[in-house]
């Protein structure tokens, strides 16, 4: 072997060590950044709870309930308003041009267990008009098929019928999708047996490809930021509608069925006064008394 063929062999190989040691550099210094993102969002989790606190209300001509994790939370959005729970509120009061409640019982970090016993047990006290369940992300790190579906068919057995289910989303990592397509294969069947219509949460996001939920994602590299949170919103869109319609066509049916009992009732009055006044008037003539 030369001696130029030994310096360019010794030289790509530096040249590959030097490349090596420069793409592990840039990973150390990606995971830094998204380890430190990751923080700083953690120490959002209580300014975000409080936010919805302070909100907290039934007072409203509807109330939208929503159960989740740090999603409905918003974590990851700039501001709690912009995460899915926030946008589906603000465009049902622009759909209604009516004042809500908003009752926000999700928890950050929680999976369909802690949903299961945190969550649930609240949803009796708050029979919401809408209804949303997005729960199960948390789940996928350790998940077991059938804990999941036993969680599961406990939090969708205490929704109301007309509750809107989210899917799970799109999570890019060839591992956490075979989870994730067993996930939601059991999402779909039991809210099928339920009658629980199901927002296609995974469809919307998956739609967007590697790329577009890179640039969805916040830089925890976990959380939606505002324009991933629109994409979740936008899952929820057609049955959220469906069901403003419903309930439009409820309340107007009961508004018929109400003036048909006062139109009924009135006319009962109406008809026994006038019976009164027959007997009277007749009573009237009887003791007139007859010439002689």
């Amino acid at each position: 072997m030369s001696g130029k063929t030994t310096i360019g062999i010794l030289a790509g190989l530096g040249g590959a060590a030097a490349a090596a040691a420069g793409g592990l550099n840039f990973y150390k210094r990606f995971m830094a950044r998204r380890d430190a993102a990751a923080d700083v969002l953690t120490s959002l989790l209580p300014v975000h709870s409080k936010w919805w606190r302070d909100r907290f209300s039934e007072d409203g001509t509807l109330t939208y309930v929503a159960l989740g994790d740090s999603a409905a939370q918003g974590i990851g959005a700039s501001s709690p308003s912009r995460g899915y729970v926030g946008r589906i509120a603000s465009e049902i009061r622009k759909a209604t041009h009516g004042s809500l409640g908003v009752v926000n019982l999700s928890i950050s970090g929680a999976t369909t267990h802690l949903c299961r016993i945190d969550q649930v047990p609240r949803l009796a006290d708050y029979p919401g008009d809408i209804v949303t369940c997005a729960i199960g992300a948390n789940d996928i790190g350790g998940f077991t098929p059938k804990k999941f579906e036993k969680n599961l068919r406990v939090i969708y057995g205490a929704l109301p019928k007309h509750a809107i289910v989210a899917d799970l989303p799109f999570m890019v990592l060839p591992e956490n999708e075979r989870k994730v397509a067993v996930a939601n294969e059991i999402v779909r069947r039991v809210a099928g047996e339920l009658g629980l219509t199901v927002a296609p949460l995974y469809a919307a996001t998956r739609r967007r490809g590697y790329l577009g939920t890179y640039r969805n994602t916040a830089k925890d590299l976990f959380h939606p930021n505002d324009s991933g949170y629109e994409v979740w919103a936008s899952a929820f869109r057609a049955p959220i509608e469906a069901r403003l319609a419903r309930i439009a066509a409820d309340r107007a049916a009961a508004d018929v069925r109400a003036t048909q009992r006062v139109t009924s009732v009135a006319q009962s009055v109406a008809d026994r006064a006038q019976d009164a006044a027959v007997r009277a008037s007749n009573q009237d003539t009887e003791s007139i008394p007859l010439p002689s």
